[in-house]
């Protein structure tokens, strides 16, 4: 059968294994061929010379907030973000939705509110909380992509802190269920004795909110849940870890044979206190932005492959969230889930030197494989989903608010210029964002 849906052709296909020039058959949504010189007709073809194709990007950790707080972002435009960085695949996080995904109702209604909204593929997480522990194994069958634990507050009245036995009764049903925990790992303990502490002798700065949450609180709580599933026999995910430390801690707990990954940030990788100073609450988040040594050293351990997945933790509310509070009642959040590869490839293959194999490895192959999508996403292959993003890697541009496909269009990437643009995505053989004639007129 020689006739395809698109043929894109002459792209340059990135793997983990390498690049290579070939054209793409697209047939029902999956990818059908990868050959030179596809022979065969196509409803409609696409010119990728020069251009670079690499698979949709898996973004594990997106807050869309939907339903309840759709007026802080929503997932129709939280996935045309997605789409317009390159992105084909989403989970979205049980909080800040309200209810939030902690009871196989609440799934429902995300589900529901996603299937409708949706422009590209995700999956849910559920919420792991005191109160539903007997409600896991429902969530489990309902397709939950796995469970998400905080063990800090975190920031949501319904969506409460895991103390120690909550975490550990919680991993053992995760354990039986063959299912994995991502933890926000900062010592609810340290975090909140600081904070108080900065607050009462007026320290409102903020480099006193970056020191009200130190590495080492990251360190002490990545430490226990370590050991936690450890003694559990639990898969575990470690979520935004802000530095090396914390890093190595992880990559010395995988040799004594403890099955578990870690997840860093752009902003992590791109931002620093001093950007943070200057920009304000548009830069907040927890763990906060560290200093540029940090920045480096994450880099260096991406570069070794201890790093196992970037993704954008783009947790957005309404400006006035933000703006005229001080930097402790300020919503903590950044909006960045439009600008991964961006900042990946400005940051990683432009600055660095990351080879564009290393980052579709943490943005793609590993999210797919961590989570069990690997049949059907993380690469381009035959007979996978035809998910993916062709860029112009040459290409710069600065970006402005008018750009953002959020709901909220503010950013701390705003004003910063990028090499490295995405033409054209494409989810499940649709083109999702850009047009077969930009990426055309690209060439010309």
């Amino acid at each position: 059968m020689s006739g395809y849906d698109k043929i894109i052709r002459n792209g340059l296909i990135v793997s983990e294994d390498g690049i290579r020039k070939s054209d793409i058959g697209i047939r029902d949504r999956t990818i059908a061929e990868i050959a030179d010189g596809i022979v065969g007709t196509a409803a409609e073809e696409i010119n990728a010379e020069g251009l670079h194709i690499l698979p949709g990007l898996i973004d594990t950790h997106v807050h869309f907030n939907e339903p309840g707080r759709g007026e802080w972002e929503g997932l129709e435009t939280g996935s045309q973000s997605l789409a317009a960085g390159g992105v084909t695949t989403f989970f979205d996080m049980p909080l800040n939705s309200t209810p939030p995904t902690t009871t196989p109702a609440a799934f429902d209604l995300k589900k529901n509110a996603a299937d409708r909204k949706s422009i590209i593929d995700y999956r849910l997480w559920g919420g792991m909380v005191p109160e539903n522990l007997d409600e896991l194994e429902e969530l489990h069958k309902r397709g939950v992509i796995g469970f998400k634990a905080f063990m800090s507050n975190s920031g949501i009245e319904d969506f409460g802190y895991s103390e120690d036995v909550t975490l550990f009764q919680g991993m053992q049903q995760i354990a039986r269920m063959g299912s994995i925990l991502a933890v926000h790992a900062e010592s609810n303990l340290i975090t909140q004795q600081l904070s108080d502490h900065m607050k009462q002798n007026g320290r409102l700065n903020v480099r006193d909110y970056c020191d009200s949450r130190p590495v080492l609180s990251e360190m002490e709580a990545v430490s226990r849940i370590l050991a936690y599933a450890d003694a559990a026999k639990c898969r575990l995910h470690i979520v935004h870890a802000s530095s090396c430390e914390v890093v190595s801690l992880i990559s010395d707990a995988k040799k004594r044979g403890i099955d578990v990954t870690v997840e860093t940030c752009p902003h992590y990788l791109s931002l620093t206190v001093s950007d943070f100073e200057e920009l304000g609450p548009i830069a907040k988040c927890a763990p906060p932005l560290r200093d540029q040594e940090h920045v480096e050293s994450l880099w260096n351990l991406v570069k070794l492959g201890e790093v196992d997945i970037i993704g954008s933790d783009h947790s957005p509310s309404p400006l006035h969230f933000k703006k005229g509070k001080g930097i402790f009642e300020a919503w903590g959040g950044i909006s960045g889930a439009q600008s991964t590869l961006n900042v990946l490839l400005e940051e990683g293959y432009w600055k660095r030197g990351v080879p564009l194999e290393k980052i579709i490895k943490t943005a793609c192959v590993n999210p797919a494989k961590r989570f069990g999508l690997d049949k059907t996403k993380g690469s381009i292959s035959i007979g996978k989903d035809a998910d993916l993003a062709i860029i112009d890697l040459k290409q710069s541009f600065t970006l402005k608010e008018s750009d953002l496909r959020y709901r909220h269009k503010y950013s701390p990437y705003v004003g910063r210029t990028f090499r490295g643009k995405v033409l054209l995505t494409i989810s499940n053989g649709n083109i999702v964002f850009g047009e077969k004639k930009a990426a055309n007129e690209a060439l010309s």
